[in-house]
């Protein structure tokens, strides 16, 4: 059988590796000059491989349609990755969060895995050439007519195959070649997609001068709440890690945040003021008053010192200046002269730091896109559409996301080895 697949990311790049494997002659066509240019940059160029939770709670890490993913997870687990790369060489180590990087920090040595075992089944891989569309004929058998996969055209020329994996990704980081042109093969010939939109991107601030203050400052081990104040609710809440930008913030709970915020709010357009707000916990392992008093005991040490130059054991140094603006005590008030009221609120402040919410920073800043090929239209046990023949889709092209943590990558090695498999 004559297979192509298009799309040389993860996705792509294990679905010709596993149909290979059946002995089909694979041809993978890639527009870059090289294969997994966007797996390259993931987790700042180390590659968060995967996550080493239990399979059976990546669901949970999925809010883009989740379950329709249990039979590729079934098929092919974060187990089956983990060994697929330590068979070939590369040791991994798992880090915080479960998440699994090479021990090299090293995304490359993973693309080069890949790439050995392309080479080693034989996969005929066509660079720089994009691909125009995919050729369908109609058929009739046993009185019904349907439609099936004949070939690809290309720039250059026409190639025939019995089968095509559509894996060409995303709208997201279109450097790296995801510009979304997938989702337009399959709209030519009959496919349907959600509206597309930036997920696990950095989020615009109202007050971007109070993030643009602190821009740089990296915060751990920090709790947030994302809220709609103008209903009082509570949208998403995470444990971790965020950093403030020049335009607002970003970081991984802050990426997780904004999955969900485009789901709740399902567009792209700025927010309104007073609408959505972060709400960030700096000491979650204390309660406030324990806080209170540990304040009331940095403060006893103090007593001669300004209020301004008091809070350097408590907070990191860019933002002393906002903490002290925000609670409103005079800067060069002596600590000895602050009452039990005002260190009630530095607490509060402290345990209710808030960034009011503009919007999404665009979505070539974004890790993956959230929307995409209608999953209805897919089998979720072959990754085979439901409408051609012989046409089959792979990784962020099909409308699945996930959390920040290797969920991802993971979406893309499972749909990508079903599509390729020989039993469908």
């Amino acid at each position: 059988m004559n297979v192509i697949v298009i799309g040389g990311g993860p996705a792509g790049m294990i679905s010709a590796i596993k149909s290979a494997e059946y002995g089909n002659k694979v041809t993978l066509v890639e527009k870059m000059s090289e294969l997994g240019k966007k797996l390259k940059i993931t987790g700042k160029g180390r590659c968060n491989v995967t996550s080493s939770l239990p399979i059976e709670d990546f669901i949970k890490n999925i809010p883009g349609n989740g379950k329709f993913l249990y039979s590729a997870f079934d098929k092919y687990s974060n187990k089956d990755i983990i060994q697929f790369l330590e068979e070939r060489g590369l040791k991994l180590k798992e880090e915080r969060g479960n998440r699994v990087f090479p021990v090299t920090d090293n995304a490359q040595d993973v693309i080069e895995c890949f790439k050995k075992e392309l080479k080693k089944r034989d996969v005929k891989i066509i660079y720089n050439t994009q691909v125009k569309e995919i050729l369908t004929e109609e058929v009739e058998e046993d009185g019904r007519k349907y439609k099936k996969v004949i070939g690809i055209k290309t720039e250059k020329s026409k190639i025939l195959c019995d089968k095509v994996i559509l894996a060409t990704g995303g709208k997201s980081y279109p450097v790296t070649g995801s510009t979304g042109d997938g989702y337009e093969l399959a709209k030519k010939i009959g496919h349907s997609t959600t509206e597309t939109n930036p997920s696990l991107v950095p989020l615009e601030a109202y007050d971007n001068e109070k993030c643009r203050n602190m821009q740089g400052l990296s915060l751990k081990n920090i709790s947030i709440k994302l809220i709609d104040i103008s209903k009082n609710k509570t949208i998403y809440e995470d444990f971790g890690e965020m950093l403030f930008t020049h335009y607002g913030i970003s970081g991984p709970v802050i990426l997780s945040a904004s999955a969900h915020l485009v789901r709740y709010k399902n567009k792209e357009e700025k927010l309104k003021k007073h609408e959505i707000i972060l709400k960030i916990d700096l000491k979650p392992a204390i309660s406030q008053e324990k806080l209170e008093n540990r304040i009331e005991r940095d403060f006893s040490k103090e007593l001669k010192k300004q209020y301004k130059n008091s809070l350097n054991d408590l907070l990191p140094k860019k933002m002393i200046p906002i903490i002290i603006r925000e609670s409103k005590i005079n800067p060069e008030k002596r600590v000895c002269d602050i009452s039990k009221e005002e260190k009630k609120e530095i607490a509060f402040l402290l345990k209710n730091f808030c960034i009011e919410i503009k919007g999404f920073r665009p979505i070539d800043e974004a890790i993956i896109t959230s929307g995409g090929i209608v999953t209805k239209e897919i089998n979720p046990k072959t990754m085979e559409s439901k409408i051609i023949k012989g046409l089959f889709f792979a990784g962020e092209i099909i409308d699945v996301d996930a959390y920040t943590g290797g969920f991802n990558l993971q979406i893309a090695y499972s749909t990508g080895y079903v599509a390729g498999s020989e039993e469908n």
